[in-house]
């Protein structure tokens, strides 16, 4: 009667607990990642889409209005410093400038004449000035008239010298009066955009009123990146640090920069989000291809950087510096540890766990919190 009593306690015992193990929850299945040593870089990145730009750009326009009498380029040609790239129509100005060399060269010959006369008379008032002290014959009346002649042909040679240039200084203004209707390239660039054709009126933009400009130009031989860092991060940015930079356009980060630019002041376009330009130069010639001005882009600036520091994932990090782990019996447990660097993809750790930890990555996903059944996914 025991012995059956005992069979019966076993069998229940044994159902009992195959109910248990056939009712248990299924373990989720989580992605996983060993922690290892590795690069871990301190970066500050923009808040809002950043530009590429030109070191140098002019918008060019005669500073005369006028007719379009010359166009000398199109829109995507090189040119160099000083290149005259468009004329208004200007021979009226350039007859003053002829009508003036010739009165130059009146006024040179007007003066060349008053000068010998000038020379000759005071010659003679010297010749009559000894034959005075010499014998007295020669009357003080007659010197007097040679002395004064002297001194008036004197002063006519100094006139018409003046007058060399008066002449010349008008042909200067009539020469500046025709500058203000040429266009020249200010520097070596590219021609990027023509708003003018032959034969059109322009005119001067009015003051506070702006226009198109005639031709814009672009030195593309030197680029850089304009983007907005948030007032928070600005002050932890100084000039010189290594920056890279992300296009839309173009896969691949092109790490040559540098920061070359902190405004001196924030931009307060919006209340809530207020901002401060940084720009970085690109260096590297390689990274320099394929950019035009106006493509977006990025920049992340290096504050610090570890090449070997014990690092996790930015995405398996949970508030207030946490991350699940994945024991060798299957449950997941919670582990605070202690941070250093950061970016949007690692974060240094420097307490609290141990290299070949197994990290949780499925965060968010259902059923991954502490305490429960898992195993590696697959």
């Amino acid at each position: 009667m025991r012995k059956k009593t005992l069979i019966v306690f076993g069998s229940l015992a044994a159902a009992a607990a195959l109910a248990v193990y056939y009712q248990r929850p299924k373990p989720v299945e989580v992605e996983i990642v060993s922690l290892e040593a590795g690069e871990v870089r301190a970066t500050v990145s923009n808040t809002r889409v950043g530009t590429v730009k030109a070191c140098r750009r002019a918008y060019l326009a005669p500073a005369a209005g006028g007719q379009v009498a010359k166009l000398n380029v199109k829109e995507g040609d090189k040119v160099k410093q000083d290149q005259l790239l468009m004329e208004v129509w200007n021979q009226d100005l350039k007859a003053q400038i002829a009508l003036q060399e010739a009165q130059i060269r009146a006024n040179q010959a007007t003066a060349e004449q008053a000068c010998q006369l000038k020379a000759g008379a005071v010659r003679e008032a010297e010749r009559i000035s000894r034959l005075q002290n010499y014998n007295q014959i020669v009357s003080e009346e007659q010197v007097d008239t040679k002395v004064t002649n002297a001194k008036a042909q004197s002063a006519s040679c100094r006139s018409a010298r003046e007058e060399i240039e008066v002449s010349q200084a008008r042909r200067d203004a009539a020469q500046a009066a025709i500058e203000r209707t040429l266009v020249q390239a200010p520097f070596d660039g590219t021609v990027a955009e023509i708003n003018v054709e032959l034969g059109e009126y322009v005119t001067p933009s009015p003051p506070g009123i702006p226009t198109l400009p005639a031709i814009d130009l672009l030195d593309l031989s030197c680029l850089y990146v304009s983007a907005p860092i948030d007032e928070v991060d600005a002050p932890q940015i100084k000039t010189g640090m290594t920056a890279c930079v992300s296009l839309d356009a173009f896969e691949g980060k092109r790490c040559s920069g540098t920061v070359s630019r902190i405004a001196p002041y924030v931009l307060e376009k919006e209340k809530q989000a207020r901002t401060v330009e940084v720009e970085v130069k690109l260096t590297d010639p390689k990274d320099l291809t394929e950019l035009l001005p106006g493509y977006s882009a990025d920049i992340e600036v290096l504050l610090a950087d570890k090449p070997k520091a014990l690092r996790v994932p930015a995405e398996a990090v949970i508030e207030n510096h946490k991350v699940l782990l994945l024991n060798d019996d299957g449950l997941l447990v919670e582990r605070r540890f202690k941070p250093g660097l950061a970016n949007w993809n690692y974060v240094e750790v420097l307490e609290g766990l141990q290299s070949g930890d197994r990290v949780v990555l499925s965060i968010g996903q259902d059923g991954v919190v502490a305490g429960a059944h898992a195993r590696v996914k697959p």
